[in-house]
């Protein structure tokens, strides 16, 4: 245990002295935040920018009224100078493009028909809300058509506000589910990005002691697998060390910016979102918003999911870095790992996608359960299940597995590194791991 704590500490110090891991501790939040900053400004001068649009109107069915400017588009009626001129204008123009509205004798073949011309390929938003205006007027033709009174079915439209309890009285809210998503995907896309940034470290680490030939004299006094393992939780206690100071210096950047300039952090991550998820929210949280966040945010299990973070963190990077450890062991150098790289890899892929995929629309659904339980993937989908109540004997089980995939991949990795370490020159196989995992002694 001694020999282990030293190989711990060696690999702790030889980290966060590193005059790379110190810059990134400190600059990455700034450059978190420097980035959300830049797209938000990106986003509001794209947004200033105002899209001239003119249509021509041959079937007589449309007005001005139906065409309203909006902050982005504005729109005029070129009908009177005709449709070749009126795309010549804006091929020649500086517009965004034309829209033609020609004459038919049926309003379904009338929707199949209207064009749109422009020098550059138009925004999916733009197209979207020139669909949704001309569907708005077809529709109200065709019901006009059939006799039905369309301020009868207009007045008929009314807002429902669905209140959300658990069955021991509490309320929940749209934001709450909104923040557990937040939560969870943040959670569980730092662990993968955790696990690939230090899992490589790991690996780097000893195909340089491997190719330096230090490894030979440092086995001579401790066991691989303690080598093996002194790095991952070295590496991992350096990792987590990162982390921290990465939050503390975010939480004083944010009440920072909020109380000395003024900057709503929540607006600037609002900007990212669709107006129908915003609207839901802004009713959410009519009155104080600030209030009413900070609300939501102590319903969160905030201590519950602290704990498991940093459980899964740990056990995901440890079952991880023994894979990445026992690739670093069996090759000389880092093009060779490529080949061994892509099935370590997948199973972090396989567990972001799951979790975003099924997580966020049903984080109770068989497949999020079935892959919250799966040690290669547990630690991601697991943490994005987390923020939405998950019971303690699924825990139990998702823990429990995880621990024991751990052990029996270190183990497992510990017989590749053991051998791999003192065997230079050739470029392994699969064939040749499987040969090493065979080895006694």
């Amino acid at each position: 245990m001694s020999k282990l704590k030293l190989i711990i500490e060696r690999e702790f110090i030889a980290k966060v002295r590193n005059k790379s891991f110190i810059m990134m501790t400190f600059l990455s939040p700034l450059l978190m935040i420097g980035m959300g900053a830049l797209v938000y400004f990106l986003m509001q001068k794209n947004d200033e920018k105002v899209k001239e649009i003119v249509y021509v109107d041959n079937s007589g069915m449309f007005s001005k009224e139906d065409f309203k400017d909006s902050k982005t588009i504005h729109y005029t009626d070129y009908t009177a100078l005709g449709i070749e001129e009126t795309k010549k204008k804006v091929e020649d123009g500086n517009y965004y493009g034309a829209l033609i509205i020609p004459k038919q004798d049926s309003l379904e073949l009338l929707a199949k028909s209207i064009e749109f011309y422009s020098t550059d390929s138009p925004g999916m938003s733009v197209m979207s809300s020139m669909e949704n205006k001309i569907e708005t007027k077809i529709r109200h033709l065709k019901l006009n058509n059939f006799g039905i009174d369309i301020e009868k079915i207009e007045a008929s439209k009314i807002n429902t506000d669905i209140k959300m309890y658990n069955f021991s009285g509490e309320e929940s809210s749209k934001l709450i589910n909104g923040l557990k998503i937040g939560v969870g995907a943040i959670a569980g896309y730092l662990l993968m990005m955790f696990v690939m940034i230090y899992g490589t470290s790991v690996m780097r680490s000893v195909i340089e002691e491997k190719t330096s030939r230090i490894i030979e004299i440092i086995v001579s006094s401790v066991k691989p697998f303690q080598l093996m393992l002194g790095k991952i939780l070295g590496n991992a206690s350096a990792g987590l060390l990162q982390f921290l100071i990465w939050g503390i210096i975010l939480f004083v950047i944010s009440i920072v910016a909020s109380s000395v300039f003024g900057v709503d952090m929540v607006e600037m991550q609002s900007a990212r979102v669709p107006a129908e998820q915003m609207e839901a929210v802004k009713q959410a949280t009519a009155g104080d918003k600030g209030q009413m966040i900070v609300q939501e945010i102590l319903k969160l299990p905030i201590l519950k999911m602290f704990v498991l973070f940093i459980f899964y963190f740990l056990g995901g990077f440890m079952l991880y870095s023994s894979l990445f450890a026992a690739v670093g062991a069996a090759v000389d150098n880092e093009t060779d790992t490529q080949q061994f790289m892509m099935p370590i890899m997948l199973p972090l892929i396989l567990g972001v996608y799951v979790g975003f995929a099924t997580v966020i629309n049903d984080p109770h659904g068989s497949i999020a359960v079935l892959f919250s339980h799966i040690p290669f993937t547990s630690p991601i989908v697991m943490l994005m299940r987390v923020p939405f109540g998950v019971s303690w004997y699924e825990l139990v089980i998702s823990m429990a597995l995880l621990m024991v995939t751990f052990v029996f991949m270190v183990w497992l990795a510990a017989k590749i590194y053991r051998v791999g370490i003192l065997m230079y020159g050739k470029k392994p196989t699969y064939k040749d791991l499987y040969k090493w995992l065979k080895y006694k002694g």
